[in-house]
């Protein structure tokens, strides 16, 4: 999830979603980033993504950076950054919720009062899974490829799934672990992740921790 400054307009015409796309798509396969659904609001964008590599996400964020905010700002003469900050993101447990955080993507132009129907505003990658247009930007992520043995299943499927829409729940939990980069997922995939990482992925309980005894060495619990 990326804001502009102090919420600040990224986009206001046809052209800039355009041309923002256009380099969405050049950068996506220049830093080999798998972009599985999107969407562009006037004050910021959500992205849901896998990277090939640790860096692949930052460095094509930084390349849509480099290329964009010059063409803002010479289109409507300013200068100055166009970002708040660094995007802020987490990492999802796709079994879980890869399906939910597509959805809230794609609805995120109805709860911002843009559009009524998610296939009524152009800018996202609805249109895409619904079969109405091909999105070169997109590539279909293997839980989508899940929903059906044809296209027309997966769309229809696809479809149905989104009009159901989400509950506050899983709305709540995406967007509190993007705004703190919390990992997303069952207690197991938290814990591989953990393995792989060697560092924490979730929060930890509140309060002062418990004293531990050490032993007649010294050598006390390991941080």
């Amino acid at each position: 999830m990326q804001w502009g400054n102090n919420h600040q307009v990224l986009f206001h015409d046809a052209e800039d979603y355009s041309c923002f796309l256009s380099w969405l798509t050049d950068a996506a396969k220049q830093f080999k980033v798998a972009i599985h659904a999107y969407a562009l609001l006037p004050e910021c964008l959500h992205l849901l993504a896998t990277p090939s590599d640790a860096e692949g996400l930052s460095r094509m964020m930084q390349w849509l950076g480099r290329h964009y905010v010059p063409y803002f700002n010479r289109r409507y003469q300013r200068s100055g950054t166009l970002w708040q900050g660094r995007y802020k993101a987490t990492v999802i447990d796709p079994d879980g919720y890869f399906l939910t955080c597509s959805s809230y993507i794609e609805l995120s132009p109805v709860a911002a009062g843009l559009a009524r129907e998610p296939s009524e505003y152009a800018w996202t990658s609805y249109l895409h899974h619904i079969g109405a247009r091909h999105d070169a930007v997109i590539t279909d992520h293997s839980q989508y490829w899940g929903m059906g043995n044809t296209p027309f299943q997966r769309e229809a499927a696809y479809k149905q799934l989104v009009e159901q829409g989400i509950s506050r729940k899983d709305s709540d939990a995406l967007l509190n672990a993007v705004e703190k980069g919390w990992l997303l997922g069952s207690p197991e995939f938290r814990a591989a992740m953990e393995k792989q990482t060697e560092r924490r992925v979730v929060p930890g309980k509140r309060g002062r921790p418990r004293l531990q005894k050490t032993d007649s060495a010294g050598a006390g619990p390991e941080a």
